[in-house]
């Protein structure tokens, strides 16, 4: 009697299990991006975010939760329930963050799961176009004759704009101060306004006001001129093939997430990110779409890591 008892119970119970609605079953998917609209990192997670809602038939929302240095919107995703439904869209400087913070809060390497690398893009050394050099070597040479007149802003502490800056004053050999922001837009703003001199930022957020004519580009931090700007000389072009740093886009979810919503995931992307509609979206704006999946985006930023930290070592700087 108890073992027909417990063959009814299996019974009854095997076809709710086989029911579960597979992810995603429910909507929206929180997609958080740790830093203000109108950057870089906000532009590619809207072109992804879009891609996955047509795929997928889910609404998955961008929600901006800027912060400490990306850690605010970082611990948010980190602390979320592992389910597939909270995700984080960040930039290379996501996984920086003990190296640049003190206690950031959350352990980026071990607190969230990488998903895949979705995008890759030059940077773009832009000044105020009311200072006088014209070319990269003629602002080194302004810079070294006159340190205390420049400075340079980054958009974050630890982003690929950060590591380049500090690239780009060890060539120069000048001590010019680093002027920190929560984000690209209010970066940019003040270089416009002339209150900093000049920025490294993706070619994403900094081509449009320098087509505006607000903003001067001096050269492009890669090996290869870039299709959106191809006037734009490279760093390597003018004396200074070191200054080749690029950014990169991606996904990850908590730590625990599901590797069968991580699969799901890089399965709708390895073909979405290379869907028609992408490219003249993303490639005006300076990126090349990438579909690097879970085990090799993890690789890759482990190897990242260690070459951000051999510069911010060789640069002394301390965690703020």
């Amino acid at each position: 009697m108890l073992r027909r008892t417990i063959l009814q119970a299996a019974a009854l119970a095997a076809p709710a299990a086989a029911q579960t609605p597979p992810w995603p079953s429910r909507g929206p998917v929180r997609v958080i991006v740790p830093f203000t609209p109108g950057g870089s990192t906000d532009g590619m997670a809207r072109v992804t975010a879009g891609k996955l809602s047509e795929k997928l038939g889910q609404s998955f929302i961008v929600e901006n939760r800027a912060g400490a240095n990306g850690a605010v919107g970082g611990q948010a995703v980190a602390n979320a329930a592992p389910d597939g439904y909270t995700l984080c869209f960040s930039a290379s400087i996501q996984a920086m963050a003990r190296l640049v913070m003190r206690n950031p809060g959350y352990d980026p390497l071990v607190d969230l799961t990488p998903i895949m690398r979705v995008g890759r893009g030059p940077l773009l050394l832009v000044m105020n176009p009311t200072r006088g050099p014209a070319n990269l070597a003629e602002l080194v040479a302004a810079v070294r004759a006159n340190p205390r007149a420049w400075n340079i802003a980054t958009s974050s502490l630890g982003s690929a704009g950060h590591i380049a800056t500090i690239e780009l004053i060890r060539l120069i050999g000048a001590d010019i101060p680093i002027i920190p922001y929560r984000g690209t837009a209010p970066a940019l703003t003040d270089v416009i306004a002339n209150n900093t001199a000049m920025m490294i930022d993706p070619i994403l957020a900094t081509l449009p006001p320098l087509r505006a004519g607000t903003l001067r580009g001096m050269a492009i931090t890669a090996a290869a001129r870039n299709a959106a700007a191809p006037e734009l000389a490279t760093a390597a072009e003018q004396g200074f093939p070191s200054l080749d740093i690029q950014s990169w886009w991606g996904l990850w979810g908590p730590r625990g997430l599901p590797a069968e919503v991580a699969a799901r995931i890089g399965q709708v992307l390895s073909t979405g990110m290379f869907d028609a509609d992408i490219a003249p979206r993303v490639n005006n704006m300076g990126v090349e779409p990438a579909a690097e999946p879970a085990a090799e985006f993890t690789r890759f930023i482990q190897a990242d890591f260690a070459r951000s930290e051999a510069l911010l070592r060789l640069a002394n700087f301390q965690p703020e």
